[in-house]
C-alpha cells in the first residue's frame, strides 16, 4: 500500500499542516473540504499513521503527523525540482555546466559569477576545475568543460571561440635577497 502514496496526497498533508484546518487547505488547493478529508484519510490508511488528531474542533497535526511532516516536504521539493530540470534540459538548457579556470583568475571575480550562476540556474550543477600554466585548453579541447576562463594565450585553436573577460593586474615580486631587489626604479620586462 505504500507504493501507492502519491505526490498529491502528501500536498494535501503539507496544505492541511501549514494552513490549520482542512477547510482552509481546500481553499489553497482549490478543492472541497471534503476533497481535501477524504485524500487524507485515504493517506493515513495507506501508511498506517494517524497524521491528525480529530477529536477537536480544528484537526492537529499528531507528533506521528509532526515526524513525517519534514519527509513529505523534502519528497515534494524534491519532485518539483525534478519536474523543474526535466524541463530546462527539454527546453535545451545544460543538464549541467563544467567549467575549467585558470588558477590566476581573480577569486572575487570567480565567487560572483558562481553566486549568479546559481541564482540564474538552481537547478543545474556547476563543477569547477582549477588549472594552471596554459592547461585550461586541454579539458575544453577533450570536451570534458563546456568553457574555459585562461589567462593570456599565445594563440586560440580554431576549433575554441575565444572572448576577453577583463584584465587581471600581475606584479612582480622578490626575495629581498634576490639581486632584483637592489634595483631601483621601475623593472622592465628585459630585466625580469
Amino acid at each position: 500500500m505504500l507504493d501507492a502514496v502519491s505526490l498529491d496526497q502528501l500536498r494535501t498533508f503539507i496544505a492541511a499542516v501549514d494552513e490549520g484546518s482542512f477547510s482552509a487547505a481546500g481553499r489553497k488547493l482549490r478543492r472541497a473540504q471534503s476533497v481535501v478529508s477524504h485524500t487524507l484519510a485515504n493517506l493515513e490508511g495507506q501508511i498506517g499513521v494517524q497524521l491528525f488528531d480529530r477529536t477537536g474542533r480544528y484537526p492537529r497535526v499528531t507528533k506521528e503527523g509532526t515526524a513525517l511532516l519534514a519527509q513529505a516536504r523534502l519528497v515534494v521539493s524534491g519532485m518539483d525540482g525534478f519536474k523543474s530540470r526535466a524541463k530546462a534540459i527539454a527546453d535545451g538548457l545544460e543538464p549541467e555546466l563544467s567549467v575549467v579556470v585558470d588558477v590566476m583568475y581573480p577569486m572575487a571575480s570567480l565567487t560572483e559569477a558562481v553566486d549568479a550562476f546559481r541564482k540564474a540556474f538552481p537547478h543545474t550543477p556547476l563543477r569547477l576545475y582549477v588549472e594552471a600554466l596554459g592547461a585550461v585548453l586541454q579539458p575544453v579541447l577533450a570536451q570534458k568543460c563546456r568553457l574555459g576562463i585562461s589567462g593570456s594565450m599565445p594563440s586560440v585553436p580554431e576549433s575554441l571561440d575565444a572572448e576577453k573577460l577583463l584584465d587581471v593586474p600581475m606584479v612582480t615580486v622578490a626575495s629581498s635577497a634576490h639581486p632584483l631587489a637592489a634595483r631601483k626604479g621601475v623593472l622592465r620586462p628585459r630585466d625580469l
